[in-house]
């Protein structure tokens, strides 16, 4: 047990500086370059009271933009795009997750297949696992207009066609049942769950968040104009009946079902309150070793729960 917390210790130790180090973020945007590769960013990038290039993080289409442009330049992505209302995922942070799975997993194998549940609209994790990795993606979710735009997305990228397919989670009720298949295997399945438990939850979360950029640009409101703004998010993607701890608690129940299945499972923890009960539950349910992870971007840290029922080492 001692050496496992060892492991763990030195495994989840964040770099000084926040990002990865791998992350091709963590010395922040070059906006002149990325203007210089993605033109329709040109018109939302203006210069900050600090004197240096940015953009209005508390409209959409800004930050919806700075994606566009940061996949196209930086991750050879064309046409990403997302409907009005979606979750618009910041991509260094995204990139971080992709990252530590990597470390996670290690480069045993040369073909790591991984599973997205709940990729969303934006299909952000399994476009980062192909073109950082090359790895061989599957993205379930339960909203069939999300698996349509993303659809779209490896429609317009013919290198992410045999490397990223979608399936639909036609029971609300299941997470990996009905998406795993008989007979198939992967390294690791990915999540970032949606951590409100309504609506209305989701909207106070977001106003919050514009409240906390009026205040870091010095003014002393916030307009109350919409409140999803860039913060926004479908049903399923920001909020769903019981919020985060409920959905990590069905989803640890239900990989138990397929641990020959999939080797390492895991998940966001967006809510600190939310890891030790979770981890006690997987425990509980005889995992053979559970990690925390933490990331660290800027003043926000997010952790990344881990856990296997498969002895480290053995092949399955």
């Amino acid at each position: 047990m001692k050496n496992q917390k060892r492991r763990v210790s030195e495994h989840t130790k964040p770099d000084r500086k926040g990002l990865h180090s791998k992350n091709l973020h963590k010395h922040g945007y070059d906006f002149a370059s990325l203007i210089q590769g993605y033109p329709p960013l040109e018109p939302h990038v203006t210069e900050n009271d600090f004197g240096n290039l940015s953009i209005d993080f508390s409209d959409p289409l800004a930050v919806k933009t700075l994606n566009a442009a940061l996949l196209s330049t930086d991750y050879n992505i064309i046409g990403w795009d997302i409907p009005d209302g979606a979750l618009c995922p910041p991509i260094p942070g995204r990139a971080d997750y992709i990252h530590h799975i990597a470390e996670l997993i290690g480069a045993s194998k040369s073909e790591i297949n991984l599973l997205d549940i709940g990729t969303g609209a934006n299909g952000i994790y399994p476009i980062l696992a192909c073109q950082i990795y090359g790895w061989r993606c599957v993205g379930s979710d339960i909203n069939a207009r999300s698996l349509e735009n993303v659809s779209a997305i490896i429609n317009k990228n013919p290198h992410l066609k045999d490397r990223f397919t979608l399936r639909m989670q036609h029971d609300k009720n299941h997470i990996f049942e009905g998406i795993i298949q008989a007979g198939e295997f992967f390294d690791v399945s990915v999540c970032n769950p949606p951590f409100h438990a309504s609506q209305e939850e989701a909207t106070k979360g977001s106003q919050l968040k514009l409240k906390n950029l009026a205040h870091n640009r010095g003014e002393k409101g916030v307009q109350k104009a919409s409140p999803v703004l860039n913060f926004g998010g479908l049903e399923a993607e920001l909020w769903c009946k019981g919020g985060e701890r409920l959905f990590l608690k069905k989803m640890i129940k239900e990989s138990q079902a397929f641990s020959n299945q999939c080797r390492w499972f895991t998940s966001l923890v967006s809510k600190g309150d939310n890891v030790k009960p979770s981890i006690k539950l997987i425990r509980k349910l005889g995992a053979k070793e559970v990690r925390e992870i933490e990331m660290r971007q800027g003043n926000k840290v997010t952790r990344i729960l881990a856990w296997t029922f498969t002895d480290l080492g053995n092949d399955l």
